[in-house]
Parts: C-alpha cells; structure tokens; sequence
C-alpha cells in the first residue's frame, strides 16, 4: 500500500483475520472520513461506495444527529436494499429515525416503538431472567469443565448460552428454538461462505432482510403472538402481543429480538473470553477478584465490539472531518475502530479491565442506542461471574475461526484449553 492510498475495511474477508488495527489506525490519523469503493464481493453486486467513519468524536456525533444522518432514508446495512424493499424495511424501529424532518419522510414511530417496547422489560420479569441465565451458565460451563482438555467454547457453551437466553426471554417453546438458530445464521451470516446465500430465479443472491426471505419467520412470529394471548406467560412476547402493536410492528419486533438479541451476546461472550485468554494477567486480576466483573464486561464488550458497523445516510450536504458529504451519501461509522481511538481511550490496545471511564461505543449511542444493552451486559456478567466459579484459567488451544462479515464481529470457533489451576 502506497502512503496515499486509503487502507479498505469494506472487504467482509479482512475480518476472517481479526479487526484489521493497522488500517483504522491508518484511517483514523489520515483519512478520518474516508471514500471506500464498493466493489463485487463474494457474490454479492456492487455498490456506489461510502464515507467510513473511524475516530470516536466522529462516530458519536453521526450517531447521534439523526436529523443529518438518517437510518430511515437507506436503512442501516452497507449494502443498499432492493427500493422495492425500503418500505418494507423501514416498518423496523431501527430504520426509523426518531422524528421526520418533513412531511413524507417517514412516521415519528420511532419513540413510540421503543417506549412500547421497553415496558415488556419488567423488573420481575428481569430478575426471574437473571435466576434462570445463571442456572443456564451453570451448566453449560460445569460440563465444559468436566470435558477438561480442549473445549470449543462456541459449540459447547456460548452458542447455546445467547440461544436459549434469548428463546427463554420470548417465550419461544423449546420445540421450535433451533428455528431462531436457523433465522439468525440466515441473517447475519449471508456474507460467510459456509452460509452460502440463497438464489432468485435470476442467479442473483436474495437480500435475506427481504419480505421474501422474512415470511417463515414472521408467520411464525404471528403464530406464537395467538398462541401467547390464549396462553400467556411471563415473556416479552406475551406483552407485545397483548399491547397496542400492529401485526407488522409486531413482526418487525420479533425479527429485531431475534437477531440482535441472539448475536449481540453471541458475539461479545466468546470474544471476552479469547481477550482473557490471550492475556493471563488479567485474566488472573479477573479471577482473584481485583476488578470488578461489570467494569470487566465493559472492557471486553470495549475489545471486541459485536457489532463491527452501521450504515446512515447523510440527510442533507454536510462536512465530516474535513470532507464534504453529500446528501444521499452512505455514511458507515465504524464502532470497531471508534473502540480503539487514542483520542478516546489511553493506551487503547491495552486491556485493562478497570478502565475507567469507559465510552465505548459497542452498543452504539444517540437514539438507537442499542434497546437490549443491559440484557446483553446482565447476560455476560452472569456468564463470567460464574466462568470464574467453575473454570479453571483457561489459554488458546488452537487459532479461533471468524466470521466472514464486515457487519458482524462473530467468532465460529474458539478452542480453548481447560487445563489451567
């Protein structure tokens, strides 16, 4: 690379590797708000390019102006969706923004939805989650620990772990919960080859957010929504289907639930546990005690965001970090790289589980700041609260295997050695 050329972080194959530090920081000291092309990729066509957003100062403030930058005029992927899916896709609390700027932009659901939404999250019903997480950690982790040797945490404890958190969280019946596994992989992981994508009549791969893509499941979604006000249960499910939401609100719920229910955390718990294992030191702080398991989570959740990027489009001509950005333009802020800015964090590829403060960005911020953030964070407090109790201290056995994703900070593998005092 010469030292003009802008490093690429669109290629989903660079982070197979791991996040690719040297280019953000590249990015962040010359080309702050850079033009990315958007070439074809493995199979996927190609785009018209984008604006990646790397400092910290920067991806905060586009997360929070969302009157400059919209998640409601192109949705929130990097890959534009087909036009005749937008008003499709703009039915999800998440492509919406929080108030329309002019009449025919868009509902001011936005606030609405999440207000909806947050009042299913009861105390009660938090506290009983919390009983039943522990119970879940219990156990996957006690049969880690009696398998000794070299366990792969992905299939034997964490997968399962966000998998069943999430379905018990629903309310989704045992019998089906392998169908959540199935939507979310179809989902999030489009762009790995071992999902390979599905295919149109026309040889082109299908945007798996598309009605089409999105009719089992939410059939499925209006199915158990019945079946919850006949029988209804102390699950989120039982109060959204009760409460004052359509049937494509509803559905749009249940697809966001899912999804980013189930990744968020399983992504962030293997991720913690690769960063403690690659450094004993604080692994062993963590163990004897000497920080505090939330300041850690925080720190982790800091290392290894879930979440790589998140696409808005620029609502009118504005001038971000030096570049003007044209209205219509994609605007990609990049919390992979915002996490490791030295202008946010001192020595920020040092871990350091009592990093305090701590503005990490993993769950986004401004008025989408991620609505099951402190789900995810009870979820892994409980994980290494009790990974502490029952594992010994724990080393890489053999190299962990990535998802092929620039979305997506997914581990599909990670051995690791239970051997340790």
């Amino acid at each position: 690379m010469s030292p003009t050329a802008v490093p690429d972080v669109f290629d989903p194959r660079r982070y197979a590797a791991g996040l690719p530090h040297d280019s953000f920081r590249e990015l962040r000291d010359r080309h702050p708000v850079a033009w990315q092309e958007e070439y074809e990729v493995l199979g996927w066509p190609a785009g018209p390019g984008f604006w990646a957003v790397t400092r910290h100062a920067d991806v905060v403030r586009v997360l929070k102006d969302a009157r400059t930058y919209s998640s409601w005029a192109g949705a929130t992927q990097i890959r534009d969706p087909d036009p005749a899916d937008l008003p499709f896709i703009r039915r999800m609390m998440l492509n919406q923004d929080p108030s329309p700027r002019s009449a025919g932009e868009g509902p001011a659901d936005h606030g609405r939805l999440r207000r909806l939404v947050s009042r299913a999250f009861t105390p009660g019903r938090v506290d009983r989650f919390a009983g039943v997480a522990r119970g879940r950690a219990r156990r996957l982790l006690g049969a880690a620990r009696e398998a000794g040797g070299v366990v792969d945490l992905v299939t034997a404890v964490t997968d399962e772990y966000a998998l069943l958190n999430l379905a018990d969280l629903l309310g989704v019946p045992e019998s089906d919960r392998g169908l959540l596994l199935k939507w979310t992989e179809r989902v999030i992981a489009y762009q790995d080859p071992d999902e390979p994508p599905v295919r149109g009549e026309d040889g082109e791969p299908v945007n798996p957010r598309s009605p089409a893509m999105l009719r089992e499941m939410f059939d499925y979604a209006q199915e158990l929504a019945a079946y919850k006000r006949r029988n209804p249960g102390d699950d989120v499910m039982t109060s959204l289907a009760g409460g004052e939401l359509a049937d494509a609100e509803l559905e749009m719920f249940f697809f966001l639930l899912t999804v980013a229910g189930n990744d968020t955390v399983r992504s962030a718990a293997p991720g913690g546990f690769l960063a403690l294992a690659r450094h004993p030191d604080e692994q062993r702080r963590l163990r004897a005690r000497e920080v505090a398991v939330d300041t850690a989570v925080d720190e982790l959740l800091r290392w290894h965001p879930p979440v790589l990027s998140f696409r808005r489009t620029a609502a009118r001509d504005t001038t971000l970090g030096g570049q003007d950005v044209r209205e219509g333009d994609k605007v990609v802020v990049f919390h992979a790289s915002a996490n490791y800015d030295e202008r946010a964090f001192e020595d920020p590829h040092r871990l350091d589980l009592a990093r305090s403060p701590n503005p990490h960005v993993s769950f986004g911020d401004g008025p989408h700041v991620c609505l099951g953030a402190h789900f995810a964070r009870l979820q892994l407090r409980v994980l290494h609260e009790e990974a502490r109790a029952l594992l010994p201290a724990v080393s890489v056995a053999a190299p962990p295997r990535r998802l092929v994703s620039n979305f997506i900070n997914g581990l599909k593998s990670l051995p690791l050695g239970m051997d340790g005092p």
